[in-house]
């Protein structure tokens, strides 16, 4: 019992200390840990379909998986928008999306046709105006140094009235609060659409708010 509560211990001081430090540094989740955030336990944790049903993920859109990693989600992604549908798997390290590559190449997942990987940042996307009918995020906010600069990005890139969906999960070094993630967004034009989840696991879905859309959709 007692080497349990020093365990104990030193884990919780060990997310003092990393958390910590990533509000200082903002960095991104090293590479080498890609085969974790791919587990089948981080799919126990963060069931896809539950992701998906959340995030507002339908048949025949246009997705921008950002942050995308090794690829926790995106073929679930792709599976969900079917083939009228498609997903751009974008994250800042080359040897995450090498990974993500190499999970494309095993047999049961070679049929999977509609995904695109491209390395870039969050705060410059190689994509034009109202491109992507959804924006998806996981566990990737906190890590942008420039929220602002990337969130105006990301609506930059988003359809009119198109979806940013964020997930955040407690186990995760860079956790913000629920009241955190949806100051940050709204602070950047967004406005709520959807709030699922809880605390230790949640998803906030935003609407990119465009005013000139509205004001014409009014008159019409």
């Amino acid at each position: 019992m007692k080497i349990l509560f020093i365990f104990l211990g030193l884990l919780v001081l060990w997310q003092i200390i990393i958390r910590i430090l990533v509000k200082i540094f903002p960095f991104p989740a090293p590479f080498f840990i890609g085969p974790l955030l791919n587990s089948r336990l981080r799919k126990i944790i963060q069931p896809p379909q539950q992701l998906i049903k959340r995030s507002g993920i339908q048949k025949g859109m246009q997705v921008l998986d950002l942050g995308c990693g090794s690829g926790a989600f995106t073929i679930d992604i792709a599976r969900a928008v079917g083939e009228t549908g498609s997903v751009y798997a974008v994250d800042i390290q080359p040897q995450m999306l090498k990974q993500l590559k190499n999970k494309l190449a095993k047999p049961e997942n070679r049929n999977i046709k509609n995904i695109e990987l491209k390395t870039a940042n969050a705060d410059n996307l190689p994509f034009t105006n109202n491109f992507f009918d959804l924006v998806n995020m996981v566990t990737v906010l906190p890590e942008i140094p420039d929220k602002p600069k990337a969130l105006r990005e990301i609506r930059r890139v988003l359809k009119p009235k198109g979806v940013l969906a964020i997930t955040e999960l407690l186990g995760d070094p860079h956790y913000p609060l629920k009241s955190t993630t949806i100051e940050i967004c709204t602070n950047q034009g967004f406005i709520i659409d959807q709030v699922a989840g809880h605390f230790w696991n949640y998803t906030v879905r935003f609407r990119k708010f465009n005013i000139e859309h509205y004001k014409l959709n009014d008159i019409i």
